[in-house]
């Protein structure tokens, strides 16, 4: 039975909640709007500060399937999206030429249809699945290149891939899209402008106590509030990399 997305700001909370994760009511409003509207939620912020545990919160508690897409320096369409088993097709000639297979344009045309595809993430994220949209996470974007950045206008805008030898592939159903960003550099405009915004912060003392509770039960106020602490200090400290939650 697929479990149906929160319909209020309320809703959105509870279910962050529910996958023990603590957020704010403005990042719940993003997030519901995001959902609501069925576009991607574009998290930008400090290592560590929870970006990428939202997407996988959202797939647990609404028991979808979480495709990732780690991104890095030199990803390109053929590690991210598709590309063909050209091992595959090669085969598939021999055995036509062995054969005495004339018909060059049936051929052809076999041997680029779906059976040689090797589906990557981004695509397979594009395909139906029974227990409704996806989780596509796009993970660390700011590490890959611009080219790349500007190769995912069309999915993001219109939920759609373009394979020049099939044609263009839809999804049924879009899939429910999260983006993080450690802003090792800037992310152009036109990608931010097709997202819901949100800058996830380092959290509070008090609401990073309550986190500490969640993920560590059994330490006690005293040494929580001390460990709290402690790591706010050292964020407020001249470091290469200042520590996470």
């Amino acid at each position: 039975m697929t479990v149906s997305l929160p319909d209020s700001i309320e809703g959105c909370l509870s279910l962050l909640r529910r996958g023990d994760y603590v957020g704010d009511r403005s990042l719940a409003t993003t997030l519901f709007l995001a959902l609501k509207m069925g576009r991607p939620l574009f998290l930008e912020g400090e290592v560590g500060v929870g970006k990428t545990e939202i997407a996988k919160v959202l797939a647990q508690v609404l028991d979808r399937s979480m495709v990732r897409l780690q991104c890095y320096e030199g990803l390109d369409v053929a590690s991210a999206v598709y590309e063909w088993n050209y091992q595959r097709q090669m085969i598939e000639i021999r055995l036509a030429e062995a054969q005495g297979v004339t018909n060059r344009d049936g051929l052809g045309h076999d041997i680029f249809s779906e059976r040689f595809l090797i589906k990557r993430p981004l695509l397979r994220a594009l395909e139906s699945d029974k227990r409704g949209p996806q989780v596509l996470l796009i993970d660390e974007l700011d590490r890959s290149d611009e080219p790349f950045e500007a190769y995912l206008l069309e999915l993001l805008g219109d939920f759609q891939v373009t394979i020049p030898e099939l044609g263009t592939v839809r999804a049924n159903e879009p899939p429910i899209v999260i983006i993080t960003s450690n802003r090792t550099r800037e992310i152009h405009d036109a990608l931010k402008r097709r997202c819901f915004y949100f800058w996830l912060d380092y959290p509070e003392a008090a609401r990073e106590r309550e986190i500490l509770a969640i993920k560590a039960p059994g330490v006690g106020e005293r040494l929580s509030a001390q460990v709290v602490a402690f790591v706010h200090e050292l964020r407020e400290a001249d470091l290469f990399k200042r520590p996470g939650i």
